[in-house]
Formats: C-alpha cells, structure tokens, sequence
C-alpha cells in the first residue's frame, strides 16, 4: 500500500520525504509528481513503507504536523481513477426538425 502526502513545500525532495518516513519504519520508495510544463513539483506525494504497521504509524503521527512551514495531509493512499472520455456537455443532439444541433 502507499501513503499520500498532501500540502507539501514545493521545495521537499525525495530525500527529505524518505528521512521523515523513515522515523517510522523502513521507507521502499517515495514519488513526488512535477508539472510536465514547469518540471514543478507539485505539492504532494507517495510514500511506500515496508509494513503496513509503519504505515498505519507513519498516518498517525504526521497527519496534520506541520513540516517546512506547511502542515502535512496524510493518509492511506486511493487507486488512481480511471479517466473517461472527455464529456462536459456540448455534444450534438437531435432536434425536433430532424437535424442536428450543438447542445451547450
């Protein structure tokens, strides 16, 4: 399982994620997402620990600490949701004169 971490410095490196996990318990990978644009990063990320006792411990004590002047948001992490097709209204619809018409 992974651990989401929310409300980060934008200057937080892998490094500095790792270190404060590791308090906890063994840390096996961390990912902190960039824009693609900027190369940024993004504010939050993952963290993956060996137990999920370390995890459970990890939740527990840094959700809600404040941490590089931020205060952290951390929890269980949720799978990622399937995007579908681009919908948003705007389709074309029938009208009643049997032609078409954009629909807003």
């Amino acid at each position: 399982m992974s651990i989401y971490v929310g409300n980060l410095s934008y200057s937080v490196t892998q490094d500095d994620l790792s270190k404060v996990f590791s308090e906890y318990g063994a840390v096996t990978r961390v990912q902190l997402p960039t824009d693609r644009e900027t190369g940024r990063a993004r504010g939050f990320g993952f963290v993956e620990m060996e137990s999920s006792a370390a995890e459970d411990a990890a939740i527990q004590a840094l959700d809600g600490a404040e941490w590089m002047g931020r205060v952290m948001k951390v929890n269980k992490a949720r799978p990622r949701e399937e995007k579908g097709t681009r919908s948003g209204g705007g389709g074309w619809q029938k009208n009643n004169n049997s032609g078409y018409s954009r629909g807003y």
